[in-house]
Parts: C-alpha cells; sequence; structure tokens
C-alpha cells in the first residue's frame, strides 16, 4: 500500500475536546476512525476515547497483515465499544450512559470498507467531486428527506445536533455499512466531525483538495471552519488519506507498507489526556485513573491474541 496520511483535532469555541482520532496500518491494511462524544464532566471525551482505542486495538491483534473481513470487524469492534462504553457508566453509577459518534474505515485490497452510527461522516473523494458519503442518523436527515425543511432552514434548526443512533446509548446502536468501494489512485477518503462538515460542505472541500498537497490543504480547511464556527464552534476533527496505488513516482509525504513485517501495525493515537490539543481540566490523578478505566473496559472486549 501506498498513501497519504493526515490527522487533526481542534477545540474550536468549546471549552474542551470531546473529539477523538486515530489511524492504524499493517503491511496490508489500513484503518481510520473518528468518534465524537457527548456527555457531562468529561464522560464524552471518555466514550470517544474508548470508541477508537477499542477499535484500534482490534486491528493490531487481528490484523496479520489482512483483516479477515473487514465488514465483520468494523461490527464487532464498533459493538464491542458500545459495550465498553455501558460498562464504564456502570462501574461509575452514571445516572445516563456517555455516548459518541463513531465513522470507522478499513482499506485493503485496494477496497474501501466503512460503517458508522451517528452524525460524524465520511467523503469519498474523487477528481474534485463527492462520489459517496454516509448518511446522517440525524432528525434533520430524516426531515430532509421527507422534503419538510430546506438545507437553509437545517442549517439553523433547533433539533440540527440530535441523533437517533450512537455508540453508549441504552438502546442497540444502529450502524450502517458501505458497500464494497474499489479505490483509484488519488482517490481520497476524509472523515471528519460536524464542526467541520458543519460549516464546510463536502462539495466544497473537494474542490479545495483537488490536487493539493493534503498535509498543507487539509490544515487550511480546518484553519477555516474554526473562523466560520466562531466563539461558539464545535470541535472539529480529520482523518484525512489520498490513496496511491501508483508506484511510479511517490511523493516525498507517502507512506509505504511494502517493507513492513506482516505481523507489525503501526498506531496513531493519543492515550486519554496526552495530547494538549485536548484540553481538560482533569487533574494528573484523574487522568492516570482513567487511563486505567478505559484499558479495563476495552480489554474486556478485545483480548490479546
Amino acid at each position: 500500500m501506498r498513501f497519504t496520511i493526515y490527522q487533526d483535532s481542534r477545540q474550536g469555541g468549546r471549552d474542551n475536546n470531546e473529539d477523538r482520532t486515530t489511524y492504524c496500518y499493517s503491511r496490508d491494511a489500513l484503518l481510520m476512525v473518528i468518534a465524537d462524544g457527548m456527555g457531562g464532566h468529561h464522560h464524552g471525551e471518555i466514550a470517544a476515547q474508548i470508541a477508537v482505542q477499542s477499535l484500534a486495538n482490534a486491528f493490531q491483534n487481528e490484523a496479520k497483515p489482512l483483516l479477515d473481513d473487514p465488514f465483520r470487524f468494523l461490527q464487532k469492534g464498533m459493538t464491542n465499544a458500545h459495550h465498553a462504553i455501558l460498562d464504564y457508566a456502570a462501574r461509575h453509577r452514571l445516572p445516563d450512559s456517555p455516548r459518541t459518534t463513531c465513522v470507522a474505515c478499513v482499506i485493503q485490497d485496494n477496497v474501501a470498507y466503512w460503517a458508522h452510527a451517528g452524525d460524524s461522516r465520511l467523503f469519498l473523494m474523487r477528481n474534485g467531486r463527492v462520489i459517496a458519503q454516509t448518511k446522517d442518523h440525524s432528525r434533520i436527515r430524516l426531515l430532509l428527506e421527507e422534503g419538510l425543511i430546506t438545507e437553509a432552514q437545517a442549517a439553523h434548526h433547533p433539533d440540527r445536533n440530535k441523533i437517533y443512533s450512537c455508540l453508549g446509548s441504552p438502546s442497540s446502536p444502529e450502524i450502517d455499512f458501505s458497500r464494497k468501494t474499489p479505490l483509484e489512485h488519488g482517490d481520497i477518503l476524509l472523515l471528519c466531525t460536524d464542526g467541520l462538515w458543519g460549516v464546510t460542505s463536502g462539495d466544497l472541500m473537494a474542490v479545495a483538495l483537488k490536487g493539493a498537497n493534503l498535509l498543507q490543504a487539509v490544515p487550511m480547511l480546518l484553519a477555516q471552519a474554526e473562523v466560520k464556527g466562531g466563539a461558539h464552534g464545535d470541535n472539529l476533527s480529520v482523518v484525512a488519506v489520498r490513496w496511491e496505488d501508483n508506484y511510479i513516482e511517490a511523493a516525498s509525504s507517502a507512506i509505504s507498507t511494502q517493507t513492513m513485517p506482516a505481523d507489525e501495525v503501526t498506531t496513531k493515537l493519543d492515550e486519554f489526556g496526552r495530547n494538549p490539543s485536548y484540553k481538560s481540566d482533569l487533574s494528573d490523578d484523574e487522568i492516570e485513573a482513567a487511563i486505567e478505566e478505559i484499558r479495563s473496559a476495552i480489554d474486556k472486549y478485545n483480548p490479546k491474541k
């Protein structure tokens, strides 16, 4: 595999950042995940951390170097994360379980597979156009599809933040899956939270990224979205990959997995409380306790092989 990848998360106008992102790759498979946490007193960011860390751990255990069944991996990984969040809520006797959206994508054999719950989105861009994207599990999308509101009304609708599927809710999440989607050289897959897509449409992002250096263009998109969001803007996070199946002339920023050992996995995941981008007023002792509890919740569903 050869690809260029970029991930970042910004606080926006919020007091803290409840988004979490990760990507992992073996010699023959790539995983990308984004989660947008919901819940008071830091529990939303813990739910998001459990989601991305659970999927990353499962990938590390199972990508040897390919996943046997990418769709089954995504279904099992997101369901296990859901139950791990519920376990965390039960241990802490929380009156309401913390919740998180989640969108995850696997690429192997030049084919993309993705799944999502909630309103964090994936866009597949080709030649400056969006050719596929996820459908939000939100009341707004249902109203739009029924023709009851317009796109302009949706932007300011009082229910715009209400979603009906997520990880950590009392009911089982509704998880939607893509079709097996073959990729072409130069395709861009962009996963993001609503802090980005809510102020910058997928069509505008596709045009901005066409032929651009991903490592320069995506930070510019985030900076512009942060300004548009203003003082009350949401957290905004992204993982974007440009797929490079042409080995003739690769960009210097491209990652090549050709020489990786079959049993090796590289992961880009910040441990809870360790990245200043995720501002938190938790004490060091509270962060250490949260890290151990997150590991404990995840290990129950992702035993080491």
